[in-house]
């Protein structure tokens, strides 16, 4: 994928960075977006699998976040840290601290500790120069940190009150990394969509077969949307801005949206008619129940599983993003319908979708 890079930011020539959950979703998009925009190092942190990476010029870490070796190397001497990597499903309480909260703690320790590059004086072996050069950390977060609100858009300012072990992950996450004395930046997204994601993929999918499944009235706007090329470049514009340092911001796309819109752009791109199935919101968790049950038969977990089917149900699932276009200029561009007809033209291509 080819990205434009915004001509209100200074560019990331020349700049070393770090990444976690390079491989991922979000991650594979956002390590693209640094190599477009100049970066000349570019480390990732990996299991094994390269994954989306696989022939891409960077530096594969191996290592998780409970590595201190890899965390040293990947940090030594760095500009930029991108903390991408989280899990997001899981029926266990104790895996979410472990990998959200812990994870991110090992991570931000480490860079206490690592996070500059020690320069030997030219003329004595004796004296160590230590020149400082971390710029920025971004933590990625999430809009499900928010939970239920008596808000119906989600804004920096909205109490913590998560409804899922994913959401409270990330919100203790937050919570966590504020005691740290580092140059941070947090972003939430809401629901992301766009080439290789797999979870709003089974939406896509399902519509494809000919039936759209919605929540409540098709027409009421009920959710924020972004597409994952907005939202890696307004990744890199937190990260290079000077206002944007210890601030939380929401990454969405342009507008809140119905789900008649995104079955319409839907259709539109598959280019077939559907029958849309209105969903009674009392009706969701029963859904979540049998998902969950088919996928402890087939050995995986579903992405509409119970604690999912909660967020829906109950949490605030709209935000806005005024803060940070007013901080840092952040204007998501992709339209719905260019989003989702690219999306699902990758689907195709990679035999995801017929």
């Amino acid at each position: 994928m080819s990205f434009a890079i915004p001509p209100n930011i200074d560019s990331f020539a020349g700049s070393s960075v770090f990444v976690t959950g390079g491989t991922g979703f979000v991650g594979s998009h956002l390590v693209e977006y640094l190599l477009n925009a100049g970066c000349t190092d570019v480390r990732c942190l990996v299991r094994k699998d390269q994954k989306w990476l696989k022939g891409l010029p960077v530096t594969f870490i191996e290592g998780t976040l409970d590595d201190q070796v890899a965390l040293e190397q990947g940090l030594k001497g760095v500009h930029y840290v991108f903390h991408v990597a989280a899990l997001t499903r899981s029926t266990r309480w104790d895996d979410f601290y472990q990998a959200n909260v812990e994870g991110t703690r090992n991570l931000l320790l480490a860079a206490q500790k690592n996070g500059h590059v020690a320069k030997s004086s030219e003329t004595t072996l004796r004296v160590q120069k230590t020149e400082p050069t971390l710029r920025r950390i971004v933590l990625v977060s999430s809009l499900a940190a928010i939970g239920i609100s008596d808000l119906d858009v989600a804004t920096e300012e909205t109490a913590f009150a998560p409804v899922s072990m994913y959401g409270r992950s990330k919100a203790e996450m937050e919570q966590m990394a504020a005691g740290f004395d580092l140059p941070l930046t947090i972003v939430r997204p809401p629901a992301v969509y766009g080439p290789r994601e797999t979870d709003i993929f089974t939406f896509f999918k399902t519509v494809s077969m000919g039936l759209c499944p919605v929540i409540g009235s098709p027409s009421k706007v009920a959710l924020s949307l972004v597409h994952v090329q907005d939202l890696v470049v307004g990744i890199a514009q937190s990260a290079l801005s000077p206002a944007a340092q210890n601030q939380t911001f929401f990454l969405g796309g342009a507008e809140q949206l119905a789900w008649s819109q995104i079955r319409d752009a839907t259709t539109a791109a598959l280019n077939r008619r559907v029958l849309t199935l209105p969903i009674p919101a009392s009706l969701i968790p029963p859904v979540g129940w049998v998902t969950e049950f088919i996928g402890k038969l087939f050995g995986f977990y579903p992405p509409l599983n119970r604690e999912k089917v909660f967020e829906i149900v109950h949490a605030t699932i709209m935000c806005s993003s005024s803060k940070a276009a007013r901080t840092f200029g952040y204007a998501p561009s992709i339209a719905l319908y260019d989003g989702v007809r690219e999306t699902i033209q990758w689907y195709r291509d990679h035999d995801w979708l017929k």
